[in-house]
């Protein structure tokens, strides 16, 4: 199990920084002015846009598809080698701007983190908690001689807690959209983040998860 996380790890530092490559380039092309200021967004191309959505799409897929290689048999350490490398690539992706264009400046500093269904704002070091979340997790149920698996109770407080988060995201850009449409977008400054509801969907996130690991551990470690 340590030399799959091994290879888990170095796969997901790999692709975040191709992931990071490409967002150099898109950087570039879109904002050569000043490549670390993406605000006001500037909208790609309707080709662009499409190819742009396919990749993270085909993100998710390729390491989803490490994951069923890595853990064929039990889907909870499939889901967990998933997103441990969710985690390692998202944290890595941030670093590997950081080496090449000197970007996030800050902590605050807002990103576009997704695209689907509509763009996900919101400040970089948010998606960031959530990662360190999935590899204290995955590492967790991974390294664990036992086998863990989600309960019913687990995964509603886990989704819960996405949930509440996703809003927070979404909520920036749906807000403008029903405002005025893509040109209100065009113009688009980040304001106020909705920590209040970030922080206690991250908190029923980290519940839903750690829960499930903590309390097979502390049965275990009564039962003689």
């Amino acid at each position: 199990m340590k030399r799959t996380l091994l290879c888990l790890t170095i796969f997901a530092v790999a692709m975040a920084y191709l992931e990071a490559a490409v967002v150099v380039y898109i950087r570039e092309l879109y904002y050569p002015a000043n490549i670390r200021q993406i605000f006001p967004p500037f909208l790609l191309s309707g080709r662009d846009i499409a190819v742009e959505l396919a990749r993270e799409v085909s993100t998710v897929v390729m390491m989803l598809g490490v994951a069923f290689l890595a853990l064929r048999k039990n889907p909870t350490k499939i889901f967990a080698a998933f997103v441990f490398q969710f985690g390692v690539w998202d944290i890595f992706y941030y670093i590997w701007l950081k080496v090449t264009i000197g970007w996030p400046v800050s902590l605050g500093e807002w990103d576009i983190l997704f695209l689907i269904p509509w763009a996900w704002l919101g400040p970089w070091i948010c998606p960031v908690l959530i990662s360190m979340l999935f590899i204290l997790w995955g590492g967790l149920v991974l390294r664990s001689g036992q086998n863990i698996s989600l309960r019913r109770a687990d995964v509603f407080w886990f989704v819960a807690g996405s949930l509440l988060a996703l809003a927070a995201f979404l909520q920036p850009a749906l807000k403008v959209f029903l405002q005025g449409g893509i040109e209100a977008f065009r113009q688009y400054q980040p304001g106020g983040f909705w920590w209040w509801l970030f922080v206690p969907g991250y908190l029923v996130m980290s519940y839903g998860l750690l829960r499930g690991v903590l309390f097979r551990r502390s049965s275990l470690g009564t039962t003689h």
